[in-house]
């Protein structure tokens, strides 16, 4: 029996209650300690960098100049995904340290 998914409908479970209050500290601490090339990020904007990072999401340009990264939903996210996008935030603020 595989532990990381719906015993009936065989889904992989999404995160946890535990893994998102994670997440959201762990931006909020990111967004206050990192200037990003001379921007300072929101915890909401940092996702965006590090789901793009995680997923390796397409960019194309926006209809009014800038870029846009498609596809981004932690939401969707199973529970070992999630995992590995706390993973990355975790080597990203070593990385800083």
């Amino acid at each position: 029996m595989n532990v990381n998914q719906c015993p009936h409908c065989k889904r992989p479970y999404r995160r946890t209650t535990e893994q998102n209050a994670l997440l959201w500290a762990m931006l909020t601490e990111v967004s206050q300690a990192v200037e990003w090339y001379g921007h300072w990020l929101t915890p909401e904007e940092w996702k965006d960098v590090f789901t793009a990072a995680l997923r390796k999401e397409k960019v194309v340009p926006g209809i009014n100049g800038g870029f846009v990264v498609l596809g981004q939903h932690t939401s969707k996210m199973d529970k070992q995904e999630f995992a590995e996008l706390i993973e990355l935030i975790t080597a990203f603020q070593a990385e800083r340290a």
